[in-house]
């Protein structure tokens, strides 16, 4: 990855890959799920997001500053963070339409009481302020607010980060270890807290700007201490594998995920490294001009991520309610995968689609401006008569 590079067309790859991973991964009943990250180590596609996501922040930083001022980075990162706000809204309004829906089917998955439906029906106005508020955060959206926080801190974190990359990351893992005793500061109706501790997931989202901001040398990577270090990534991922595929007998708690406990980082720190290898010998790059589309995926990512959540959650809703219609488990199966392949079709429409939409908008600027041009020559014309 150039550190000259305004957009990496591996970095929107992997977001793509992620992104579409994402959406499987909450598909309950899902196929492929059983062959994705989560599976083999103790970091799933949101430590990958969050950290690809500070990258993007990071580059997105720099390109802004370098056309204009901080000034104008600061207003567009306001920006953003209230689109990320308005993402989330919708988000947690398709968890809810989707709960009710649910009830309204009689059906009850495991994602139901996640969803919000049925303590919006006991107390409507009640829920929806605390939605407003991120008091309250609906299944599958609970992860945008954590987006808000950090996209209004970029304008602040990336200066300094550029500067004292150092004190920058010791300050970043001081706040993380601190994390779960600073979770209550933040606004929660559930008494466990937000189901991602921002406190603790911004050393993710630190990481991935310092990568962007000081990218390590390709030729240290290719040194013979970079190849011991690639040694130790693969020896420590292989470790980990093993033990998740035959050792662990029972699910882990789900505050290692939330707090972002410290083998989650070591287990992302050895499959970052190792990705980083490939993108360095040119694999990735390779992947990213076969497969254009995941890269528009990437391109996309909140639209994406957003209709993403809605997709996962119709696939659950759909295949629970056609359950009791199935007579083999061969059916079920090849319902299941099937749910999966227009899963993956379907992102990648919407990524294609929003693509070609933000294509138009210029031409159709241009067009409104050669039109008001015309109206105003008219007139001008028409006075002069």
């Amino acid at each position: 990855m150039h550190a000259n590079a305004s957009r990496s067309v591996e970095v929107d790859f992997l977001r793509g890959v992620v992104l579409i991973v994402i959406a499987l991964d909450h598909i309950p009943a899902s196929v492929i799920s059983h062959i994705t990250l989560h599976v083999y180590a103790y970091c799933d596609a949101a430590e990958v997001f969050v950290f690809l996501g500070g990258y993007a922040s990071a580059a997105a930083y720099c390109v802004m500053t370098a056309r204009g001022s901080a000034a104008h980075a600061m207003r567009r990162f306001l920006r953003r963070a209230f689109e990320i706000y308005r993402a989330y809204l919708l988000t947690a309004g398709a968890m809810l339409l989707a709960g009710l829906g649910m009830l309204a089917l009689r059906i009850h998955p495991a994602s139901l009481p996640y969803t919000d439906a049925p303590d919006l029906l006991a107390a409507p106005l009640h829920a929806l302020f605390d939605i407003v508020t991120l008091r309250r955060q609906p299944y599958l959206a609970a992860v945008l607010p954590m987006y808000v926080v950090f996209a209004l801190c970029t304008p602040a974190v990336a200066p300094f980060a550029r500067k004292h990359p150092i004190s920058t990351l010791a300050a970043s893992i001081a706040l993380w270890a601190n994390a779960p005793a600073l979770a209550h500061l933040l606004p929660s109706a559930d008494p466990i807290g937000w189901s991602f501790n921002p406190w603790a997931w911004q050393l993710m989202f630190v990481l991935g700007m310092l990568c962007r901001l000081h990218p390590i040398p390709a030729a240290f990577q290719a040194s013979r201490t970079g190849w011991s270090l690639s040694g130790l990534a693969l020896a420590t991922a292989l470790a980990f594998a093993a033990f998740k595929l035959w050792g662990q007998g029972h699910p882990e708690p789900g505050e290692m995920k939330q707090h972002l406990a410290a083998i989650r980082v070591v287990s992302f720190i050895s499959i970052a490294w190792l990705i980083a290898q490939l993108v360095r010998i040119g694999w990735v790059g390779a992947l990213a001009r076969a497969l254009p589309h995941v890269v528009t995926v990437g391109r996309h990512g909140l639209v994406c991520f957003v209709s993403g959540t809605g997709l996962s959650i119709a696939a659950d809703v759909a295949l629970h309610a056609a359950e009791p219609t199935f007579l083999t488990h061969q059916q079920a199966f090849a319902a299941a995968l099937s749910v999966d392949i227009l899963t993956i079709a379907a992102v990648l429409g919407i990524a294609v689609a929003a693509a070609a939409l933000k294509a138009q908008r210029p031409v159709a600027a241009r067009s409104s401006n050669a039109d008001v041009m015309l109206a105003a020559r008219a007139g001008e014309a028409q006075r002069g008569r």
